[in-house]
């Protein structure tokens, strides 16, 4: 073995995104690509020689080739050690608690979450830093600074590691430790949850259908909700990672999420039904006939959050991010807690969780946590909602439904323009921006706009400012509709349009009648078909 020094240029676009570097397979896999930016990690942080770094991915394709690179690298850098998930396989929500076990330096998760995989998808990879959070600002825009002059990267050839048994190797100076992907975690879930509560629901008859996607998560939930938690065999479909998430979209919502949704709607339907992306951060959660919006999950278990053994002593705040509807507003002043309102983008809350400000956070994209890892957590969300069910012994539909009754319901929805053209999409946004001043007081239909802005955000901890993270139009019935450019796709660009409206007394409208004014709105003003070149969203969740 024999460490090299390898002259590289830079390549353009290794800017991270509010999820790391996300770009198709193909360009992942051209000579020196991946090598160029993870160089550029190493280069942009100080103090990391002999120290452990945690490494581990969804098992999409070019996980395992990466794995490798990324191995004789950081021994040719020069860490100490490298805890890797057998197979290479750790979910996002494993790599953070086991930065934060371990008290490791930082960790690089290579996963493009919920984007498609396969040799045709995406790939991605993010560096999270020792509080087990994706790295803020000033840390990913120094790594793309050092991406656009860099000029070597250093390698180790040894051969390639065997991620298949247990146990440690050397490679240079550096231990590689091949660690169960699954124990970590489930010894963490397991401090915070009544498993006695949920595994007695599960042996008086209570059924729960757990769709894998064929993604990162399919090992934890058997693990923890088959073993662990006595639910049947059978109970977590497809549970087996393959490296195209079999041919699937591994985003669970409905749209996506289909067969669960078929199933839930079906006449043998699970008590409840639930969904985890590529990852493992993101989830959904179904009861019988009903979708719960991840803006109302969020306020829910904020609402019952004492009735759980890890949150008995209550809360100290929560933070949604600024397009996830305003349900979780509500309980926050009940609970006289306060509740921050953060860019989209799961590194605005590490701050606030390190600084004890807030114990649960959540954005409208199906992602949702608390205090105990810095990463949203699918399984830890699909945990909470079992506890819940096993204390109250409610429904998922009652339990929606109750809480609507005491709070009020905000009727909530996203309409996704994906791939469309990024001149269009700049436009789109631009001509909004010129519109800002003149919409406060203007009447459409049944609405009056009561201001409208670019939402801004003034870190309370450290005090940096996000500028520009979505435009904003308010309504004096505290109706919004909000536009912004998502970060986290690999072509063109996706425009999101969310909108919310609170009802306190009609509770079962349709959701899209609901909102049917508001759309329309939406339309004219942003003047969406001229711009996108599209008659009507390509997604609506």
């Amino acid at each position: 073995m024999s460490i090299q020094t390898i002259s590289t240029t830079p390549f353009e676009g290794q800017n991270p995104g509010t999820s790391g570097l996300r770009k198709t397979v193909d360009v992942f896999r051209q000579p020196r690509y991946l090598e160029n930016f993870v160089q550029s990690i190493f280069d942009s942080v100080e103090g990391y020689q002999g120290k452990t770094l945690v490494l581990g991915g969804d098992g999409r394709y070019f996980n395992s080739v990466a794995i490798q690179i990324i191995l004789k690298m950081a021994a040719a850098n020069g860490f100490g050690k490298v805890l890797v998930g057998q197979y290479g396989i750790l979910s996002t929500p494993a790599v953070s608690c086991i930065i934060r076990k371990y008290q490791t330096f930082g960790g690089i998760i290579l996963s493009a979450s919920h984007n498609p995989g396969g040799p045709d998808g995406d790939f991605g990879i993010k560096y999270n830093i020792g509080n087990g959070g994706p790295a803020p600002e000033k840390v990913t825009n120094a790594i793309y600074a050092q991406s656009q002059v860099i000029r070597e990267y250093r390698i180790s050839d040894a051969p390639d590691v065997d991620l298949s048994e247990i146990g440690s190797v050397q490679m240079e100076k550096m231990t590689i430790e091949v660690i169960d992907s699954v124990a970590d975690y489930a010894e963490l879930m397991q401090s915070l949850f009544d498993f006695q509560a949920i595994h007695t629901m599960f042996a008086n008859g209570f059924t729960l259908r757990f769709d894998a996607m064929h993604a990162v998560c399919g090992p934890y939930a058997t693990t923890i909700m088959e073993k662990m938690l006595g639910a049947p065999e059978g109970t977590v479909v497809n549970a087996i990672p393959l490296e195209d998430f079999g041919g699937h979209h591994p985003d669970p919502n409905p749209v996506n999420a289909r067969e669960l949704m078929d199933y839930m709607n079906g006449p043998d339907a699970a008590d409840m039904g639930a969904a985890t992306d590529g990852d493992g951060d993101r989830n959904m959660i179904v009861g019988r006939h009903i979708a719960v919006t991840p803006s109302d999950s969020l306020a829910i278990l904020a609402a019952n959050a004492t009735l759980i053994p890890g949150y008995s002593k209550g809360i100290v705040g929560v933070a949604r991010s600024m397009p996830t509807s305003t349900a979780v507003d509500r309980v926050a002043a009940a609970l006289k807690v306060p509740c921050y309102e953060t860019p989209t983008g799961w590194k605005f809350f590490g701050d606030l969780l390190d600084d004890n400000k807030i114990t649960l956070c959540g954005e409208e994209s199906y992602g949702t946590s608390s205090n105990h890892i810095r990463e949203k957590d699918g399984i830890w969300a699909i945990l909470f909602w079992l506890n819940l069910l096993a204390v109250t012994g409610k429904s998922v539909g009652k339990t929606v439904h109750d809480h609507w009754k005491r709070y009020g319901r905000n009727y909530y929805s996203r309409h996704d323009y994906v791939n469309i053209d990024s001149k269009g999409a700049d436009g789109l946004m631009n001509r909004l921006r010129s519109l800002l001043g003149s919409l406060k007081g203007k009447v459409f239909g049944s609405y009056v706009v009561e201001k409208a802005d670019e939402f801004s955000y003034a870190d309370p901890v450290d005090g940096s400012v996000s500028e520009r993270q979505g435009i904003r139009i308010f309504f004096t019935d505290g109706s919004r509709i909000v536009f912004r450019l998502s970060g986290t796709g690999t072509v063109g660009a996706t425009l999101r349009v969310y909108f919310d409206r609170y009802e306190k007394e009609r509770l079962d409208m349709d959701m899209q009648t609901a909102l049917g004014e508001l759309v329309g709105i939406a339309g004219k003003i942003a003047d969406i078909k001229a711009y996108t070149g599209l008659d009507e969203p390509t997604v609506v969740t």
